[in-house]
């Protein structure tokens, strides 16, 4: 009897397999960027900027979860450069998060190449440089990620969608600002603002009786700020990558590194409306307008503006305690936000970081429990994952502010993959602070005046539906708690998102580790990945 041949159907299934594998691959989106200088004049004054092909503010990463996104940077200026990629998770891969405690810097006239997935993310982003004070004069801009067309998105889609960046501005250049920190002062107070590069050229076209989103973000070096837009209603749908219950405002803080997506509806008469930004906190107020403008409409938008809060802390802080997280909409998977009970999962530690200001030295500098950061010649990752001595001590920062003068040093904290921590900040200043947490989001649980203890947990704490985000801000003599799980190993940047302050010590870097050595915790050394210092 002749047996059955199953060559053809084992090599059909051989090719089916083939072909799903090659098209299970995530998309790949590709981007050359020449970074130069070219003159500019944002409030007036001809000044030396930063543009990304040719571009101030630069383009726009527009993406979708879980692509792959590839970007090749030519550093045609003077200086060393990177770019870091504010609120993007870079899974398993430090090696890509672009600060110089992860990356060496990019030379002059040299190119570098960053690959990334923006794994399980939706949202609204950006990326600017980290390299001195390079972002004081461009560099900067959006970075949006879409939820793919299977995953359901909790609100009607928009007609259009709108991105803003909100800046300060500087009529000074970026190496003039960075003599007067070098030189132990502190950072003047900036001479405006702007939204997408100009205080008042910049205007939006949409239809009459349509709903259009608008992804803004705060890219100041250290104000913040105040948006609205006259006439109309914010419905905040989003903040920093979660959606949110659908809550009504008619302004919106943003503190240093944050951003958040509103719906605006037009059903106002037809003419142009006035979109504000105003500074937060500070003596004047700045002030930023675009124009929303109705199409087919000639009328002028009328004065007054908007009026908006300009030093009303507590007006902030119980506005920021009405962002709730969406529990029963998807994000970037299928499964319900609320599905993570974060509520319920037992504190493994908890860490206390107080800011302060101090002279080292006889110059200014900024500490966080009285260490002030400075970066080595060493990347702190390349000297970890390559066992070279000398560059850092770990847990050189105490998890408590102890006693004595502030110092300098590399300033790392170990901490355990898988652990849930509380991270609260403390901060005994006047001025609003703004902290950012790479390679992760995290609960904003609870804000707070005077000193946190222990005991405040049970009366502010938000344990049900507090918004993941990567960036909290802390009010004057207040505190603000977060909890975050440390599913992703690797060496992640802690740092004041005031960029002066950054500059002058106010980071540490978090080394979240096992002994596990396996791609499924951590991948690799990149084989393009430059070396410097001790790694040479």
């Amino acid at each position: 009897m002749k047996q059955p041949c199953f060559l053809p159907f084992y090599l059909g299934i051989l090719a089916w397999l083939c072909v799903f594998c090659v098209k299970a691959e995530d998309p790949y989106r590709n981007f050359n960027w020449v970074v130069t200088y070219g003159q500019i004049s944002p409030l007036g004054v001809p000044q030396k900027g930063i543009l990304i092909n040719g571009m101030f503010p630069g383009p726009t990463i527009e993406c979708e979860t879980n692509d792959n996104v590839v970007v090749n940077v030519v550093n045609n200026l003077d200086e060393p450069f990177l770019i870091t990629w504010n609120g993007v998770k870079q899974r398993k891969t430090s090696w890509q998060d672009g600060v110089l405690g992860t990356n060496c810097p990019i030379p002059p006239h040299s190119q570098w190449t960053y690959h990334m997935q923006v794994k399980d993310q939706i949202g609204t982003f950006s990326y600017f440089p980290s390299t001195g004070m390079h972002r004081a004069v461009g560099g900067f801009g959006g970075f949006n990620i879409q939820a793919r067309p299977v995953i359901f998105v909790p609100y009607l889609k928009p007609a259009a969608e709108f991105t803003l960046l909100v800046s300060d501005w500087w009529k000074s250049d970026h190496k003039a600002l960075r003599q007067i920190l070098d030189s132990g002062k502190a950072l003047p107070k900036p001479d405006g603002l702007l939204i997408n590069g100009s205080p008042r050229a910049t205007s939006f076209t949409g239809q009459e009786g349509q709903r259009y989103l608008f992804r803004v973000s705060n890219v100041a070096l250290t104000t913040s700020i105040n948006f609205r837009i006259q006439g109309h209603t914010l419905i905040l749908v989003e903040i920093e990558g979660a959606h949110t219950l659908h809550e009504s405002y008619e302004s919106f803080d943003l503190h240093v590194g944050q951003s958040a997506s509103f719906l605006v509806t037009l059903h106002s008469p037809a003419k142009q409306y006035f979109i504000v930004a105003s500074s937060r906190f500070t003596k004047p107020a700045l002030t930023a307008t675009g124009i929303l403008h109705y199409a087919g409409s000639t009328a002028k938008p009328s004065l007054p503006l908007p009026i908006g809060p300009t030093y009303q802390v507590h007006w902030s802080m119980k506005q920021a305690r009405t962002i709730r997280w969406n529990l029963t909409a998807n994000a970037a998977r299928p499964n319900p936000q609320g599905s993570f009970h974060y509520g319920t999962i037992p504190i493994t530690r908890t860490v206390v970081f107080t800011n302060s200001k101090a002279k080292i030295g006889g110059k200014l500098r900024y500490a966080v429990n009285k260490v002030s950061h400075i970066n080595p010649a060493t990347p702190l990752k390349l000297a970890d994952y390559l066992n070279i001595p000398g560059v850092f001590t770990l847990n050189s920062i105490k998890p408590t502010p102890p006693a004595g003068p502030a110092i300098l040093a590399p300033s790392v904290m170990g901490f355990t993959l898988h652990d849930f921590v509380e991270i609260v900040f403390q901060n005994n200043e006047n001025s609003v602070q703004s902290w950012h947490l790479d390679g992760y989001d995290f609960w904003s649980v609870g804000f707070g005046g005077g000193q946190w203890n222990s005991t405040l947990r049970n009366k502010f704490y938000n344990m049900n539906d507090a918004t993941s985000r990567y960036t909290v801000q802390v009010y004057p003599k207040s505190w603000s708690s977060i909890l975050v799980s440390l599913d992703n190993k690797g060496m992640w940047n802690l740092r004041s998102a005031n960029w002066a302050r950054q500059y002058l010590g106010q980071q540490l870097y978090a080394r979240v580790w096992n002994n596990e050595k396996s791609i499924y915790t951590e991948y690799d050394l990149p084989p393009n990945a430059l070396r410097c210092g001790k790694a040479k």
